[in-house]
């Protein structure tokens, strides 16, 4: 039994319910001061800088309003959104951030601002090809956004509330339009079988069938939505675990599109 393999999910579990458990013997009353939430963690063997970080994350919370009614029923939201405490300053966040933005998710900066940057899907025939190639198993859910605005805000020395919000308001528009198209095909069809001499139980049934369909391409939004979220998490997820350089490797030279095209499809056959 001791050399059986426990799963993540039931790891996080084990630990949490521990962690309850041994906080459990103190008598915290109304709650805990910083110092005294430091302490319990250094008891149960928790480093002082992943609590702070978790207490960041906990202060910079923001309450995420759910979007109602039936659009936001059928397609979802017009933006997406993130946010985490990552560690580092801001100065070195920023430029990780849209390191990774240019590099890995094919988006190139549209403005500039004094605390944010945005950022819109790269132009261009080689950007294209690379995307479409999707070497890597890449999806570069992110470029096919609007534009994807990053703000980086200093907490304290050594950690940095990140907040990535993607606009999606125009793939939305475009299902919705879809859909309307679809549905009305589905009406004129029926209007105009009518007078065809067409039997009326018959005559009736375009309209529903296309609206269904249409209905089917407006949800299909939804899913393309969630690839965009898993997207900007896992922006957040590297710059969490410093997993990406916030310098530049020093620019060799210059291949020509031709070659750099070639190396993606070398890199998409593999």
């Amino acid at each position: 039994m001791g050399q059986e393999l426990i799963s993540r999910e039931a790891l996080e579990r084990i630990i949490q319910r521990a962690a309850e458990l041994q906080a459990s013997e103190r008598d915290i009353g109304e709650g805990l001061t910083e110092n005294e939430l430091v302490a319990l963690g250094k008891d149960v063997g928790i480093p002082a800088a992943y609590l702070r970080q978790a207490l960041l994350e906990e202060r910079t919370r923001a309450v995420v309003q759910v979007p109602r009614g039936l659009g936001a029923w059928l397609v979802g939201p017009d933006r997406l959104a993130a946010a985490r405490v990552v560690p580092g300053d801001r100065a070195n966040v920023e430029r990780a951030l849209s390191r990774w933005m240019e590099e890995e998710e094919s988006l190139q900066v549209k403005r500039r601002y004094p605390d944010r940057t945005s950022w819109e899907a790269k132009r261009g025939a080689f950007a294209t090809i690379q995307r479409a190639l999707g070497a890597g198993g890449k999806h570069y859910a992110l470029a096919r956004t609007n534009e994807v605005l990053g703000q980086a805000t200093q907490l304290e020395p050594g950690f940095c509330h990140v907040q990535v919000t993607a606009d999606v308001r125009r793939e939305r528009a475009v299902r919705i339009q879809g859909a309307l198209v679809i549905a009305g095909l589905g009406i004129a069809a029926t209007v105009a079988a009518i007078p065809l001499g067409v039997l009326l139980p018959w005559a009736y049934l375009p309209a529903p069938i296309l609206a269904l369909l249409g209905l089917v391409v407006t949800r299909r939004h939804r899913a393309e939505n969630e690839k965009i979220q898993v997207g900007l998490e896992q922006v957040l997820d590297r710059l969490e675990r410093g997993e990406v350089r916030a310098e530049r490797a020093l620019p060799g030279p210059s291949a020509s599109p031709i070659v750099r095209i070639a190396d993606e499809i070398r890199k998409a056959l593999k």
